[in-house]
């Protein structure tokens, strides 16, 4: 029976990043024989302007019953003035909620053929391998427990951030088991020097890492490490957070590489995962066929590790990346004189071939 992937492209960029992942996909499938299926659905801004709503019940029931997802980009100023419940960023935080996706992964490699476009100089950046692990569905950052008022003339506005045990327990235990198959090491990070949330988080971090004594556990706060990144990444395995400290530090994380455009994730659910690049939707750039598809075409490798247990595949299309850009081929987020310009289709062809 075939495996099904729901395709979502989104707004902007999306349709074109995430073709040119499903052309990475088709050609892998045919060396490897995964027998994957594909069927596609609207989400976001595009969804908004067709239904009325960023998230049609449609897409969210497809995704559902999918054996993964791959998923482009929503957003854009077009959608500004739109009712804050219906901006197309709902879908994904929709998605998140619909599918139970407690965990975002985020790899964070430098790579020798882009050392150059790091803003840290090489021999600090030099060999940086991490894995940011953040809590997806809980904290402050998800927004399902915000209120605003106005009183006595002055409007103010709050957020909650509320964690439980079991939801730390749960994220925890992933970084750990991640930590196994790496350096075995996890970097815990909190503010548990001013927040209660973060006090229960790093107790409970503590006790789950008795149940892995072969992993070392440590104990950071988020400014400390946000500082860390920058003047020393190669001391980090996996960095396990929570949502708000893990968007900021994952997308700090991101430049080390050179580009926000190579960043791909995976958001982990029980049942049914998403696959996505880390950046938004360019508007700015969609439809001229010049956006980098790589993040999204290194999203598709983590949906062949992590949905279908196909190391093999998903080594392949990174080593086709890699061997794309050793090659020369430089999108207009990397292009410098000396390289190959490429746009969409010529990045993706250059990795097509590597395979």
């Amino acid at each position: 029976m075939p495996k099904q992937i729901v395709v979502i492209p989104g707004d902007g960029i999306g349709s074109e990043i995430t073709a040119a992942a499903v052309a990475v996909l088709q050609k892998i499938d045919k060396k490897h024989g995964l027998d994957l299926a594909y069927s596609y659905y609207d989400a976001g801004g595009t969804a908004y302007d067709k239904f009325g709503v960023p998230l049609p019940d449609d897409t969210l029931n497809a995704a559902k019953n999918a054996d993964a997802v791959l998923f482009g980009a929503v957003g854009g100023d077009k959608w500004d003035d739109v009712d804050p419940q219906l901006r197309p960023e709902r879908a994904i935080l929709g998605l998140r909620k619909g599918l139970g996706l407690y965990a975002n992964l985020r790899p964070v490699q430098t790579m020798d053929e882009l050392i150059a476009y790091s803003p840290l100089k090489p021999d600090i950046v030099r060999g940086t391998d991490v894995l940011i692990v953040r809590e997806l569905i809980g904290g402050i950052y998800f927004g399902d427990k915000c209120e605003q008022e106005t009183y006595k003339g002055t409007v103010r506005a709050w957020d909650l951030e509320n964690y439980s045990i079991p939801e730390v327990e749960r994220i925890v235990d992933l970084a750990m088991q991640a930590a196994m198959k790496r350096k075995g090491r996890v970097t815990s990070v909190d503010k548990a020097n001013v927040l209660a949330t973060s006090r229960l988080w790093r107790k409970t971090a503590t006790k789950i890492a008795e149940k892995y004594p072969a992993i070392t556990l440590e104990h950071m706060y988020v400014d400390n490490c946000a500082m860390q990144l920058a003047i020393k990444p190669t001391r980090f395995d996996v960095i396990v957070t929570g949502n708000l400290f893990g968007d900021i530090l994952s997308d700090e994380a991101a430049v080390l590489g050179g580009s926000i455009g190579l960043m791909p994730s995976a958001s982990i659910g029980k049942e049914t995962s998403l696959y996505e690049p880390i950046h938004g939707s360019a508007p700015d750039i969609a439809g001229k066929g010049i956006a980098n598809p790589l993040g999204t075409i290194l999203s598709a490798a983590l949906l062949l590790r992590y949905s279908f247990n196909a190391e093999a595949a998903a080594v392949d299309i990174e080593n086709a990346v890699k061997k794309a850009l050793a090659d020369g081929y430089r999108t207009a987020d990397l292009f410098s004189d000396g390289f190959k310009k490429a746009n969409t289709a010529d990045m993706t062809q250059a990795v097509l071939a590597n395979i």
